[in-house]
């Protein structure tokens, strides 16, 4: 009876069983024989250079005197102006002239604001120009100088005297009681010409 039968149809049976076993030993081979993990190495990067911190400025230190209500030295955070010193002195008396003073210009440590009275006669201020020349300033020009008080002021031009005009900036730093860090502080506000 099976003679008469396609061959197709005489192997059918034994060709299904071969196709089961393919996909069961397929399947079995995926299941058992799975490829070995792939080993991921995280490298971390180079640390990178953390920036200097910059400097931040501090308050500074003026002096306020004049028509003003309470004279003295007040301490104001760095950036101030001139208004901001008068206003902490108290503000300006009634009798001030303060078209007379610079209500704008940029405090610097140690200055004095110096705030005039009304008169009829002009009054000559003490501002000079800047950078302020060391070899023709006066020792009360001098004195406006961050870190200059009266008797640095008087050295230097004295100094000044016996030896000649400067030739740099950075010959101030002969000065007794002139240091490196004075002269820092002065880089950009003095000038020999």
């Amino acid at each position: 009876m099976s003679e008469g039968l396609p061959p197709l149809e005489r192997y059918k049976n034994p060709i299904f069983v071969l196709l089961i076993l393919a996909i069961v030993g397929g399947a079995a081979m995926l299941i058992f024989h799975r490829p070995p993990p792939v080993t991921i190495e995280i490298v971390p990067r180079p640390p990178t250079a953390t920036p200097a911190p910059t400097d931040t400025p501090g308050p500074v230190r003026v002096y306020v005197s004049g028509e003003v209500s309470s004279p003295g030295i007040y301490e104001l955070p760095w950036g101030s102006i001139a208004r901001d010193a008068i206003e902490a002195a108290g503000g300006a008396t009634e009798g001030a002239d303060l078209d007379r003073v610079n209500l704008a210009q940029p405090l610097r440590d140690g200055i004095q604001i110096y705030v005039p009275p009304r008169s009829d006669e002009p009054v000559e201020t003490a501002t000079p120009a800047w950078p302020l020349n060391i070899n023709t300033a006066t020792a009360e020009e001098l004195e406006m100088l961050p870190h200059i008080g009266p008797t640095l002021a008087q050295r230097i031009v004295e100094f000044r005297e016996a030896n000649g005009p400067f030739e740099s900036v950075e010959e101030l730093d002969e000065v007794p009681g002139i240091g490196p860090a004075i002269l820092e502080e002065l880089e950009g506000l003095i000038t020999v010409e």
